[in-house]
C-alpha cells in the first residue's frame, strides 16, 4: 500500500490530501471496514485503465457526491473474446496515477489476474443476464457479457459501494450490471453518467488512441449517423432511418457492425413499429481501420 500527496485547493487554501494505491483485495477489505465503522458513504469507479476526461468525469462525480471515491483499474482477461483484442488494450499506468492525482480519489485499488481469479480464469458457471448478453453486443462477442458478470460480481464484493458510477457510451454494459444489482438484491444504486465527446462529436474511449489522426477526425460521423436516426426515426420506417445511417457511416469509409433501435430496458431490437411513450435507444458499433468503436443515443 502506497499514498500519493496532492494538494486541493479549497476556498483559497491548499489542503493536503493522499491518494492511496493498493494492490491486495485483503487492504482493500481493510479500508472498506474502517469506512464502514464511520457511516460513510462509499462510491466506486470501475475502470480497465488507459484513463480519459470521461473516466476523470465519473471519479469526479463519485468524490462530489459520496465520502469514499474508489476507482479500479484491472483489464479484465474474461470480457475479451478475441486474446488480440486483450493484448492491444492499452495499459499506461503512470499516466493513469498522474490523472487520478488531478480528482478527488480516495483510493486506487490495482489488483493482479491472480489476486482477482485466484480460482483460474476457466469457469463453467453461466450468470442469468436475462437475454441482454444476446443482442448487439453479446451477438458479436460471445462470452463478453458473462466476463463483465463475473468481474463486477467479484469488485462489488469486495467494495460494497453505496453508488456505483458508469458511463453511458457502454449502455449496454449499464443495463447487464443493472440487472445484475437487482438479481444479486444488492442495494448498490447504479448512477449513469452521460457519454463525454471529443470536439468532433467522437465518444471518448480508451481505443481513440489507436485511431490515426485523420481517421479520428473523421470518425465523429458516429454521432452524426445516431442523431440522424434520433431526429428523424418518428418520419421514417426504422428500417429506412437505419440504412441512411449506416449509408452515412458507410460514406466516411467505416464499416457498420450493427445499428439498432432497441427498447432501453430490454435491449430488444424495434425492428417496425414504435409504441407511442416506449423509451428507445440507437446503439452502433463501427470498424474504424482496424478498431471496433461503440456509440449510442436515447431516443425520447
Amino acid at each position: 500500500m502506497c499514498a500519493i500527496p496532492r494538494l486541493f485547493l479549497f476556498n483559497s487554501v491548499s489542503i493536503p490530501l493522499m491518494l492511496v494505491i493498493i494492490h491486495s483485495p485483503a487492504q482493500l477489505q481493510e479500508i472498506i471496514n474502517q469506512n464502514r465503522k464511520k457511516n460513510r458513504t462509499i462510491g466506486f469507479v470501475p475502470t480497465m485503465g488507459a484513463l480519459h476526461e470521461g473516466h476523470l468525469s465519473l471519479v469526479r462525480k463519485c468524490a462530489r457526491e459520496t465520502q469514499l471515491c474508489i476507482v479500479s483499474v484491472f483489464v479484465n482477461p474474461t470480457q475479451f473474446n478475441d486474446p488480440k483484442d486483450f493484448e492491444k488494450y492499452p495499459v499506461h499506468t503512470q499516466s493513469d496515477v498522474e490523472k487520478l492525482l488531478t480528482t478527488r480519489a480516495d483510493v486506487l485499488f490495482m489488483p493482479s489476474v491472480d489476486d482477482m481469479y485466484p480460482e483460474g480464469l476457466q469457469t463453467e458457471d453461466t450468470i442469468d443476464l436475462g437475454g441482454l448478453d444476446q443482442v448487439m453486443e453479446g451477438r458479436f462477442r460471445p462470452g463478453h457479457f458473462q466476463g463483465v458478470a463475473r468481474i463486477m460480481k467479484k469488485l462489488l464484493l469486495m467494495t460494497q459501494p453505496d453508488k456505483l458510477y458508469m458511463g453511458q457510451k457502454d449502455y449496454q454494459q449499464c443495463a447487464v450490471v443493472a440487472h445484475l444489482l437487482k438479481i444479486w438484491k444488492m442495494k448498490t444504486k447504479l448512477v449513469i453518467c452521460p457519454t463525454k465527446r471529443e470536439k468532433n462529436g467522437l465518444a471518448m474511449s480508451s481505443r481513440n488512441e489507436r485511431l490515426s489522426p485523420e481517421t479520428r477526425a473523421k470518425a465523429g460521423v458516429i454521432k452524426s449517423a445516431l442523431y440522424y436516426v434520433k431526429n428523424n426515426y418518428h418520419k421514417l420506417p426504422v428500417e429506412l432511418i437505419l440504412e441512411k445511417a449506416r449509408l452515412k457511416i458507410r460514406e466516411a469509409g467505416f464499416e457498420t457492425e450493427y445499428l439498432e433501435i432497441a427498447d432501453a430496458r430490454n435491449l430488444q431490437p424495434v425492428d417496425h413499429s414504435i409504441s407511442k411513450n416506449q423509451k428507445l435507444v440507437c446503439c452502433v458499433a463501427v470498424w474504424a481501420d482496424g478498431v471496433r468503436l461503440i456509440d449510442n443515443v436515447l431516443i425520447d
